[in-house]
């Protein structure tokens, strides 16, 4: 069984620099890492010509599907019939994006069966992650 799950997602700029305003985002999900979500938005689209990546939590991008919540660098809440508003905040800026939620619900569907709300620590290796942190610090 495979360990990621990577979908593309066509999130529309609200508010940002470049003027892009469909985005072909990538949603990504690693069950090594079982409580972060990651959004990949392309060079293009972003002020530092860069492929930049967003890291926050399932739980954050689950919970704002219902009702505002974040207070941090990512904010995420419904907003109207089918979409879901992500705000990214930067000190260079603040994007605002739009996604469907049909397709935010079927990625959190397949993080689920990949990983199950609520396991995620079963899938947790302490001792490697002690061992790489040690390997760092020398």
């Amino acid at each position: 069984m495979s360990t990621v799950i990577e979908q593309p997602v066509e999130a529309r700029l609200v508010a940002a620099a470049p003027r892009m305003p469909n985005i072909p985002a990538t949603l990504h999900y690693d069950r090594r890492d079982p409580f972060a979500v990651h959004m990949t938005f392309p060079a293009p689209a972003t002020l530092e010509g860069v492929d930049v990546c967003w890291t926050f939590s399932r739980e954050l991008l689950t919970a704002g599907m219902e009702q505002p919540e974040g207070h941090g660098d990512v904010r995420v809440r419904p907003y109207g019939y089918d979409r879901t508003v992500l705000e990214f905040h930067a000190p260079e800026g603040t994007a605002v994006v739009h996604v469907r939620s049909g397709e935010l619900r079927r990625f959190l569907a397949a993080t689920n069966e990949l990983v199950p709300v609520g396991l995620e620590y079963l899938q947790l290796d302490l001792d490697r992650d002690l061992e790489e942190l040690m390997r760092g610090s020398h």
